[in-house]
This record gives C-alpha cells, structure tokens and sequence, in this order.
C-alpha cells in the first residue's frame, strides 16, 4: 500500500479548488497520478509552506508529525495546485532541483501532480 502525502500551493489552492476535492475524488477513484496505485493510503495534506520555496521545512516537520503518529509517508505527490504554480504563477519551486533532493533527504518518491481536472 502506498502511503501518500500531498503538498498543495498555499497561495493558490482555493483558487482553483475548494478543500482539494478534485484530490480526493482522483485517490477515491485511483485517477490521473493515483492510477499507479494497486492501492493508495493518504496519510496527510499540506500547504508546500509558502514563497519562496520552504518545502524542505514543512516536509521535515510533516515527517516529525507523522512519526510521533507512528505513521510516515513513502511518497509525496506536489498537488496539481503546485504545479500550475509552477507552470503559470512564478512559484519559485523548480521541481527538477527539488525533487532529488526531497527523495534523498527524506528517501521518499516524488511525483508532480495529482488530477487531470
């Protein structure tokens, strides 16, 4: 089973979501990057920590959570949030240099992306 925490952009998210329902229906219904999943655990949801780029540290800090709740995560999906950030709003995250380093400092897989919609 995979155990799945997303990160979603804290300036946009309620933009163009409201409550990551388009997440939840995309786990619930093993679409778009959850298709890879024979089965999927969400084991968090939080904001990326804000501009300009604190994701290291609210990682770190989710992952500290997560064990004091004898649990943890061993893949991190950046919220489709995040990546239109990215793409269209100057987030100043460049997923191609954070992802290396997420996957190594805490030796979880880092995937772009949640939904398609």
């Amino acid at each position: 089973m995979a155990k799945v925490a997303i990160l979603y952009c804290k300036r946009i998210k309620d933009h163009s979501c409201i409550a990551c329902a388009k997440c939840y229906k995309a786990i619930s219904e093993k679409q778009a990057e959850f298709s890879r999943y024979d089965d999927v655990h969400l084991v968090a949801m939080t904001d990326c920590g804000d501009c300009p780029g604190l994701v290291v540290p609210r990682v770190k800090l989710l992952q500290e959570v997560l064990r004091n709740l004898d649990g943890g995560f061993d893949t991190i999906h950046l919220g489709t949030c995040m990546k239109m950030a990215m793409e269209t709003a100057q987030c100043p995250i460049d997923f191609d240099e954070l992802k290396p380093m997420l996957e190594s400092k805490f030796g979880a897989k880092v995937v772009l992306g949640t939904h398609s919609y």
